[in-house]
């Protein structure tokens, strides 16, 4: 087997500890060019599309990328900014502030992130933090819920890219945290900062993203996991059943998914002529395609389309404080028994220069 170059091994090489955060990934432009190989290398991942893959073939080839980009494109130029794309400039920040408050808190690890598909990939972070001395690495994708299509291939990414190094480094997973405490409390409290501006409305709908049928039926915990984190959540804010929902997004296909459908939900409660409806993604971590164009924009024009009064999206929660604060709590215990090195000067002057930028942001 070839194995990658890598840095030479020095006996009196400081050990130290990185933190990869993995996303799901975005194209590097909205456009038709930069979105068709961004769907090629996502909907080519047999954890995505359990399809014969002889047969998949002709469909993925033949028929999705000729004509799914251009539409995919015109999407994503709704959400883009001026700084690109918001998954990447969300999660980027993540991992910045990250950094910098676990030092502050006497844990000066190294934290890096990458997209399980497109850029940057897990096996260039992966061998970033080998170069600057990482010999341990805690890999935690952010997706809260299990799924084989989300977890379960970012997983198989990392043993991908760890396969290419003669010397990896030691390795720990983060699984998921539907029901960490830390998790349930930043995104309540996410939704008490959208009441305490804009009053509570007449029903919470809490929308995932949804797979296809069969991934229950195998045996994937994702259907319970999301309905556990909605059943903490409303127990945290402290409301009834009958004032929320849980709803299952982003179908794609002809096969049954998870139901009920966050589209069908919102014309039930357009048709019902609901008030004030507050609509929050709890699955992603970050705000992109799925939240800021599927949810705020088309899901808002389907439920007043239907009838519904006042529709309010709630961002995800992308890089506020509260959330980095919770993301150092799910991620300690699994810090556990790594020895950390003390912080030399290029370590101190970064993790200072991001707590600035941390408290620029609260």
């Amino acid at each position: 087997m070839a194995y990658q170059t890598e840095p030479t091994f020095r006996h009196d090489q400081p050990r130290r500890v990185g933190i990869l955060l993995i996303n799901l990934g975005t194209p590097e432009a909205p456009t038709a060019q930069a979105v068709r190989p961004y769907l090629k290398q996502f909907l080519s991942d047999p954890r995505v599309v359990e399809i014969p893959r002889a047969i998949w073939w002709f469909i993925l080839n033949g028929i999705i990328l000729n004509t799914r980009p251009k539409n995919s494109a015109a999407k994503y130029a709704t959400i883009w900014t001026k700084d690109g794309s918001p998954l990447a400039i969300h999660t980027r920040r993540q991992a910045k502030l990250l950094q910098g408050y676990l030092g502050d808190q006497g844990q000066p690890v190294m934290v890096e992130y990458a997209m399980r598909y497109g850029q940057p990939s897990i096996a260039s972070k992966l061998m970033a933090l080998k170069e600057a001395g990482c010999d341990r690495v805690l890999a935690m994708p952010l997706y809260p819920q299990y799924a084989a299509s989300s977890t379960g291939s970012a997983m198989d990414a990392v043993a991908d890219a760890i396969k290419a190094l003669r010397n990896p480094p030691e390795l720990r997973f983060i699984k998921h945290f539907h029901d960490a405490v830390p998790y349930i409390e930043a995104v309540a409290k996410r939704i008490e900062q959208h009441w305490v501006r804009h009053g509570r409305g007449d029903h919470l709908l809490m929308s995932f993203h949804g797979v296809p049928q069969f991934s229950l039926d195998k045996g994937d915990p994702y259907h319970c996991e999301c309905h556990t984190t909605g059943r903490l959540l409303a127990e945290r804010l402290g409301i009834q059943a009958s004032q929320y929902s849980i709803a299952f997004q982003s179908r794609f296909g002809r096969a049954e998914w998870l139901k009920p459908y966050t589209t069908t939900l919102l014309h039930a409660m357009g048709k019902k002529k609901t008030g004030k409806l507050d609509v929050i993604c709890p699955g992603f971590v970050a705000d992109c395609l799925e939240t800021l164009e599927e949810i705020a924009l088309e899901g808002k024009a389907d439920f007043l389309a239907a009838g519904g009064g006042d529709y309010r999206y709630i961002p995800a929660l992308n890089a506020e404080p509260d959330w980095i604060v919770a993301l150092s709590k799910i991620i300690t215990p699994h810090l556990g028994g790594w020895q950390i090195q003390p912080e030399d000067g290029a370590m101190i002057k970064a993790r200072k220069t991001r707590a600035k930028a941390m408290g620029a942001n609260s």
